[in-house]
């Protein structure tokens, strides 16, 4: 019997976006064999005009930009305009990599032997297997998808259940822009269904490369899953994200990137704000500033683009998130109501009906500690921790303290301590004086540690996770010359001395 997914407006949980039917584990193998078949023949057309598919896309991306964003904030409850520069996304995605069908350069090597040529190329991996979640249901797929497809692979996308309408959507652009049939499918299915059926296709030889976007806990399963066939998946996970503020910063800025890196998209980002570090000169007034802001911040309806942040993305984040709120202890200190937001439990200035759908309260905790689960792990929601600090060294030593790697900021008007801060964090990303999210196309995205295995997305380097090196020599001398042996030596008088 199939299962059917209901897709809820998580601002109007009376407004179904999508019934989806969910594929079993057998679905997802028959996509992938699907792929296997036709991958050969897409790898055989010329990258250039692979790159011609991909600057379609971008065309009609760009074409249906506002209808796009409209579904994404009606899905996921996305400001909408967020969820506009998350359309945008895939545009400058296409853009860039248009022009990469043209570069997917290899070398000519000089060989140590006469009359012998070397030559490297890049070549596709074959089948990527490609799973999203569902906070970017639009941009982060076409991080994959985009050059994936442009590198000769075929594609199985399996995107979040409860992202299925935004996912249809960007798949129809997708198939419209000329990419042949067979070459790109989408799964719907739960999480067990894919983990099998991924299980399935790896043991059957039909998948080659899988990228996943979702929690470190399920990243480390992948890994494992796919280690045992000695591939490399390419993972982005999630992140406790530090922002370290420091005595000479601009502190309004600061309070500014932390509001928006803290708790724009309900700080459902895994680039999201999750612990504030402020230097203790300047502690208490950054936590004032910030409650302040907050109180002031515009919460609920998302269409409304004055809004901060909208509902959160369905009801098991929901319920998550309410578990995040237990953390909170007594020697913290809260500005302002928490918790799910109602007729007795209100917010001032809230836009809409808070009953129509998921909305919380933000939670800003003063006096957080370096044991609290509130420090150590992901809160995917709108809550953000600060605590203090004395010297940069320990600031850094508290911002790698948890063990995720993705994203980090400092706000220093010193160039010192923003070196000394880049060089000393573990994280894979990096921003002075902005906020914690804010990737841009042509820059490397991906984390380290528990955010991730080193991988890349974006940029040309991506471009390693979606092809292999492949050497070749052509030796046209007309006999067979032995490499380390039967090179040409040059002897030379090293006894010589002036």
């Amino acid at each position: 019997m199939t299962t059917i997914y209901r897709s809820v407006n998580p601002a109007r949980l009376d407004d179904v976006v999508a019934e989806v039917p969910l594929a079993d584990a057998a679905g997802f193998v028959a996509a992938c064999r699907t792929a296997r078949a036709a991958q050969r023949g897409w790898a055989a057309v010329p990258a250039p005009v692979r790159g011609q598919v991909i600057g379609n896309l971008g065309r009609l991306v760009r074409a249906n930009l506002e209808t796009l964003a409209q579904l994404v904030t009606r899905e996921i409850g996305k400001p909408i305009l967020e969820a506009r520069g998350e359309v945008q996304e895939i545009i400058d995605t296409c853009d860039f990599f248009l022009g990469e069908g043209r570069r997917m350069y290899g070398q000519t090597v000089p060989s140590e032997m006469p009359d012998k040529q070397l030559f490297t190329f890049r070549v596709p991996v074959g089948v990527a297997a490609i799973i999203t979640a569902g906070n970017f249901p639009v941009a982060v797929p076409s991080w994959y998808l985009v050059p994936a497809l442009l590198c000769g692979n075929a594609v199985v996308w399996k995107p979040a259940e409860y992202a299925s309408a935004s996912a249809a959507a960007l798949a129809a652009l997708v198939r419209r822009s000329g990419v042949p049939d067979g070459v790109f499918s989408v799964v719907d299915a739960d999480g067990a269904a894919t983990f099998d059926g991924l299980s399935l296709a790896l043991d059957a030889g039909l998948v080659d490369k899988v990228g996943f976007t979702g929690s470190s806990a399920v990243g480390a399963r992948i890994g494992e899953l796919t280690g045992r066939h000695l591939q490399t998946p390419c993972l982005e996970l999630g992140g406790k994200n530090p922002m370290v503020v420091t005595p000479d910063a601009d502190l309004s800025l600061a309070v500014e990137g932390a509001l928006f890196g803290g708790f724009g998209t309900a700080g459902q980002r895994c680039t999201s704000l999750g612990t504030a570090i402020v230097h203790e000169s300047v502690y208490e007034s950054f936590v004032d500033s910030l409650g302040k802001a907050l109180a002031d911040a515009v919460i609920g309806d998302p269409t409304r683009e004055e809004v901060l942040y909208g509902p959160m993305l369905a009801d098991r984040f929901a319920e998550r998130y309410e578990e995040y709120l237990t953390w909170i202890g007594d020697h913290h200190r809260v500005l302002g109501p928490i918790g799910r937001i109602t007729a007795d439990n209100p917010r001032a200035g809230f836009a809409g009906n808070p009953a129509d759908g998921l909305f919380y309260h933000p939670a800003l905790v003063a006096g957080v500690r370096p044991d609290d689960e509130l420090f150590r792990t992901e809160t995917f929601g709108p809550i953000v921790g600060v605590l203090p600090y004395r010297d940069l060294d320990e600031a850094i030593e508290l911002a790698n303290a948890p063990g995720y790697g993705l994203s980090s900021s400092i706000y220093t008007n010193d160039p010192r301590s923003a070196f000394a801060f880049r060089s000393g964090v573990s994280a894979g990303m990096v921003s002075v004086n902005n906020s914690t999210s804010g990737a841009e196309a042509h820059l490397p995205f991906g984390g380290n540690g528990k955010s991730g295995n080193g991988s890349r997305q974006s940029g040309v380097w991506v471009l390693d996770q979606f092809t292999r090196w492949q050497s070749m020599n052509w030796d046209y001398s007309g006999r067979l010359q032995k490499a380390q042996m039967d090179t040409q030596t040059i002897t030379p008088d090293l006894d010589f001395r002036l």
